[in-house]
């Protein structure tokens, strides 16, 4: 059986640019060791991608950003397997971001990528939210005519904070229901139509939507999801006390010890959320067999940036306000119901990468073969209709708000919080100033 393999890595970028050398000779350590062959898609999700201001702005604000991840997913590739990738796609919403990488003898197989994005921060702007894409694949041989892999990929930046369990849940249906791709309908993606009317139209009508036209949002019977990025879950519904450090993991611990990772696993809230089908609703996630990627303290990162091969000493280094926690996390449908089992996704490898130079979260990426099958489009599988949560109506207006709201946020964010921003601010009282003191010369003259 053919297979189309993945690699998706989840990263919460700390506000800040990378370290391309150390991200770039780390980037593949949790891809399967030993195995000669290169994913045909690399799929990055990206929290805090840079500073509230430059996410909100967008544009040149944000071009050295992803332009550092293009250079260290290219030096990495070329390093380990000397192929090219071919950038398809660099979206953000807010500062979250997704960054879709195809190599080179697959980009004429894909369709083109349709977007959605949601924000659930503060007023339903993207300080934190989620973005997502859509594409298909096709193998291209006249034999296996018929046969591909329709993915749905998600990055998303969930509430903080250990308390925040019920704030996280909802983000969760926020994306379901608010996520929703458009391009398919006859508007334009970009905009997301005038209002109410395009969005009713869009639900109730599927004539020109393809062969997702019933399914717009994340979940559809014959599309494999993916959801990465910093869901934020905690392993403790309170706030870490000054006593508590001493119930942190150590790397010396044995597995039954108490200090060992594993025990403070038992405690994880998404594994416990997901069971009691609070969130993540059909979706299933890779053996945990990592420590905690979150939160490390800042002589970890220095640690880090020191050594070329990272031992274990720094990154168990954790702060004392946050109870360590696997925050980086990647979940996904193990196979679509409108597809049989020959479609089932193989996991070949689940592990986080070492601690990084500029941020306080652990990397975190997912190998997996998703089979390339015959895609059922027609009868009962169009039927199905997985999703846990309806599409919201209102998905479209709020969501223009919404953006109108973040332009706004990061005008002011530049011009109060940036050094750029600050002398545009003086520059611009000093002129005002000076025109009025003019102004007033001439007039009593």
């Amino acid at each position: 059986m053919d297979y189309l393999r993945i690699y998706f890595l989840t990263y919460n970028c700390g506000l800040s640019l990378i370290d391309i050398d150390h991200f770039s000779s780390h980037f593949f350590d949790a891809y399967p060791t030993a195995d000669t062959t290169p994913p045909d898609l690399i799929v990055l999700s990206l929290q805090e991608i840079a500073p509230l201001a430059y996410s909100f702005l967008g544009g040149s604000f944000l071009t050295s950003y992803f332009t550092s991840y293009n250079a260290a997913v290219e030096r990495a590739a070329l390093s380990k397997w000397d192929t090219a990738y071919v950038n398809i796609l660099t979206e953000h919403s807010g500062m979250t971001a997704q960054m879709v990488f195809a190599r080179s003898d697959v980009v004429d197989h894909l369709s083109p990528v349709d977007i959605a994005k949601v924000g659930f921060g503060v007023q339903e702007i993207g300080n934190k939210g989620a973005v997502a894409s859509r594409v298909s694949y096709s193998s291209g041989r006249e034999e296996d005519t018929g046969k591909g892999v329709d993915l749905t990929l998600v990055a998303a930046h969930l509430a903080p904070m250990e308390d925040a369990v019920e704030r996280r849940n909802r983000d969760w249906r926020s994306m379901v229901e608010r996520l929703v791709f458009s391009s398919g309908f006859g508007g334009a993606r970009d905009g997301y139509g005038d209002g109410n009317e395009e969005s009713e139209a869009l639900l109730g009508d599927s004539s020109n939507s393809g062969s997702d036209g019933k399914y717009p949002g994340i979940y559809a019977p014959s599309r494999h999801l993916f959801v990465g990025g910093d869901l934020n879950y905690r392993t403790a519904d309170r706030f870490p006390t000054p006593s508590d450090k001493h119930k942190f993991p150590r790397a010396d611990a044995e597995p039954e010890d108490p200090l060992h990772f594993t025990q403070l696993l038992k405690d994880d809230q998404l594994k416990r959320e997901m069971g009691q089908s609070r969130c993540f609703h059909g979706l299933s996630e890779a053996p945990i067999t990592f420590p905690p990627t979150y939160k490390y303290h800042h002589k970890a990162q220095a640690a880090a940036r020191d050594l070329v091969q990272p031992d274990r000493v720094p990154e168990w280094k954790w702060t004392s306000h946050r109870w360590p926690s696997w925050c980086d996390r990647i979940l996904f449908l193990d196979t679509p119901p409108g597809l049989g089992e020959e479609a089932k996704v193989r996991v070949l490898n689940y592990d986080a990468l070492p601690v990084s130079p500029t941020s306080d979260h652990r990397p975190v990426a997912l190998t997996v073969d998703v089979p390339v099958v015959e895609q059922k489009r027609t009868g009962e599988a169009q039927t199905i209709a997985p999703a846990p949560f309806s599409i919201d109506p209102d998905w479209a207006r709020r969501r223009a708000v919404a953006e109108k709201k973040e332009y706004i946020a990061g005008c002011l964010a530049y011009l109060g919080f940036t050094r750029e921003g600050n002398a545009l601010a003086l520059a611009s009282a000093v002129g005002i100033l000076g025109a009025w003191f003019v102004l007033r010369s001439l007039l009593s003259s």
